[in-house]
């Protein structure tokens, strides 16, 4: 990548404008406390707006010691970047913490709030509209947000754009220098002059230009201008006609790769990507896009990722539409959909661990046999998990990006669903699945899309059930109550006992935590019928410990007791000494509760030995200290201090260690 040159009045103006007010609100009036002071660098695609703010955050970030914010508003084949992830973007770079499913006003509020008190720069770059950034502005001067666009984004009040046009002379004959050297340029200065007029001092057509020079060293710069001078009137402008020198001077292989490029999600390519789409080695690929970026055909990014300029997407886009068939490009993106799924397979699997949820940091990777990696290339595997998990971090924006187009696309509706599987799978595995939820949450809104758009009403409900999982975990009880209602109806369509089963039970969760007692024994009831016609045993048990906890919240207490009681036998008849353990805590707890403490010493006593057979420490300490009091209550001081030193040598001397939770599952 070549260093930035010129453009130096364009960064004394931007660095007085930071004196000036910043944007209060898009209407123009006085907010109550004023917003981060904003600047705007317009210009049309290839004018280098992003590099001048780019420079210009490099020489102002000394001034903004909590660092700098990237995000872009727009791909590189045009499309608006959901403002929702846009925010998400800035929370993570933030390192905060991003709820899944929660609503822009949600997020904007938490960005705002995070930005507090830092003197952060956000760089934004190529904004579609004044609105996608009004969600992002930080309530505090002290933040300072540098934005890219095309035009002035009317709308913005008290924002001066700082609008760009070419590079001068000199400028640009510097740029040829810093991709050519300068013997050329010395031989015949005149013509570096002419060259740079040939391509109206744009910086990305200079790029082209002086990238065909550094591949052809014996190519006079005179010559190149002559050939951009004398090309057909209808290329469009200084831009078209230096990508057209580069491409035609591509060979045919390369030419088709490069065609094929704007399928890569997001306009972020890499070796394994270029090599599905063209069908070629993963080596050829990486030579191919080591050429391109050489050219200025695409931009280095960090570990091995390349990205497509947008200012070039139009014009490869164009190409690609008139020399490709639509079969073949159908089939090109097939090809590297499904190459992401087994390069996510494998990532997965380097994931695999012997012991903790997602392999956490203090689970020890343990070596996977040779069956887990049958079938998978070398050149798909990864080295280690660390490599594994780099990739996935690294690519995940383009992968997010891959799924959304696959569902979108509407014609590779099996491929989408298996890359949306192994998308979720491996950011489980990688993250453990409160980790990932954020991601997961858009992940399995798109298995709903597609199992919607083909009537998969199994699918159809078993996303309904993740989504309202997580609307639950997040305390968004009343819309995760609608899609457990949703998913019980699919699951009655796809006569899915399971699911049906499962989202009934799930209904009268969420009436649990609405606190609407009634409700919720009349759906767990419901479920609990379902799971006795089917003989599951397990479920049978579990089901009767939530009516017993619901009964318990409502105070009848007699009710609890037979649930609990009869959960605790159905728990004995699995073997299940942990669960009839809690059981009889609970069975305890509540005659406790209903005035009858002999009984509650007797069943708790009995629950104490049942813990201790099942090696759970916390729940014997808890039920030491259920003891305790209970002999208080009896007047037993002695008895109870026993008890509790017996608490206090199983887990210490913290209270909170010694809580019983209440529930079943």
């Amino acid at each position: 990548m070549t260093d930035f040159v010129g453009r130096r009045r364009e960064l004394k103006e931007l660095r007085e404008d930071i004196a000036r007010t910043g944007l209060d609100t898009l209407s123009g009036r006085k907010a109550k406390s004023p917003r981060a002071r904003v600047l705007l660098v317009a210009g049309r695609p290839g004018s280098g707006r992003t590099a001048l703010a780019e420079a210009f955050v490099r020489e102002v970030a000394e001034d903004y010691p909590d660092g700098v914010l990237r995000v872009r508003l727009t791909t590189p084949g045009g499309e608006t970047v959901a403002t929702e992830r846009a925010i998400r973007t800035l929370l993570e770079g933030l390192g905060e913490a991003t709820p899944p499913g929660a609503a822009e006003d949600e997020l904007s509020s938490a960005l705002r709030a995070a930005l507090t008190g830092r003197r952060t720069i956000l760089l934004v770059d190529d904004a579609a509209d004044p609105y996608q950034v009004d969600a992002l502005l930080p309530d505090t001067p002290e933040c300072l947000v540098v934005i890219t666009a095309e035009g002035p984004l009317t709308g913005i009040p008290d924002v001066r754009p700082c609008t760009l046009g070419g590079l001068d002379t000199p400028s640009g004959v510097q740029m040829l220098v810093q991709r050519i050297g300068d013997t050329r340029i010395a031989v015949d200065p005149l013509a570096a002059e002419a060259l740079v007029e040939e391509c109206g001092g744009q910086p990305a057509a200079l790029a082209l230009a002086g990238g065909w020079l550094a591949a052809h060293p014996k190519a006079a710069v005179a010559d190149v201008a002559k050939q951009l001078h004398e090309m057909p009137p209808g290329t469009s402008g200084p831009l078209g006609r230096a990508f057209r020198l580069v491409y035609e001077s591509l060979p045919q292989p390369a030419q088709r790769t490069l065609r094929l490029l704007p399928l890569a999600p997001a306009g972020i390519v890499d070796s394994h990507t270029a090599s599905a789409l063209a069908g070629c080695s993963v080596a050829a690929a990486q030579s191919t896009l080591e050429d391109f970026a050489g050219l200025g055909l695409v931009r280095h990014a960090s570990d091995g990722l390349f990205l497509l300029p947008g200012c070039l997407a139009p014009l490869i886009q164009a190409l690609l539409e008139a020399k490709e068939r639509t079969a073949e490009v159908q089939l090109a993106r097939a090809r590297m959909l499904e190459r992401t799924v087994r390069l996510l397979h494998s990532c997965r699997l380097m994931a695999e661990t012997g012991e903790g949820e997602g392999g956490g940091e203090g689970a020890g990777p343990r070596l996977l046999g040779p069956e887990k990696l049958e079938g998978l290339p070398r050149a798909l595997r990864f080295p280690d998990r660390r490599a594994a998990a780099t990739w996935l971090d690294t690519r995940l924006p383009a992968l997010s990006a891959a799924a959304a187009l696959a569902v979108a696309d509407g014609g590779l509706d099996t491929l989408a669903r298996r890359l949306v599987a192994a998308l979720v799978r491996a950011l489980a595995e990688h993250r453990g699945t409160a980790g990932a939820a954020p991601e997961l949450y858009g992940l399995h809104r798109l298995v709903l899309d597609v199992a919607e758009r083909r009537s998969l009403y199994r699918e159809q409900a078993a996303a309904l059930l993740n989504l309202a999982d997580l609307d639950a975990e997040t305390g968004r009880t009343q819309e995760a109550l609608e899609r457990y209602r949703a998913a019980l109806d699919a699951g009655r369509a796809a006569n899915d006992p399971y699911a049906t089963g499962r989202a009934m039970e799930s209904v009268g969760g969420a009436y649990q935590e609405l606190a609407d007692w009634h409700r919720a024994a009349d759906w767990f009831g419901r479920a609990l019928a379902q799971a006795l016609a089917r003989g599951e045993r397990a479920d049978e048990a579990r089901l009767y410990g939530r009516l017993g906890n619901v009964h318990t919240y409502a105070g009848r207490y007699g009710d609890a007791l037979r649930s609990w009681r009869t959960a605790a036998a159905g728990y004995r008849k699995l073997a299940d000494v942990p669960g009839q353990a809690k059981a009889l805590s609970e069975m305890a707890r509540i005659q406790e509760y209903a005035g009858r403490p002999e009984e509650s010493l007797h069943t708790c006593r009995e629950a104490v030995e049942l813990a201790r057979r099942a090696g759970d420490l916390r729940l014997q300490a808890a039920l030491q200290v259920r003891l305790a009091d209970t002999l208080d209550r009896l007047g037993d001081p002695a008895a109870a201090r026993l008890h509790r030193s017996a608490a206090d040598r199983l887990l210490g001397d913290d209270p909170a260690a010694c809580e019983i939770r209440s529930g079943s599952d």
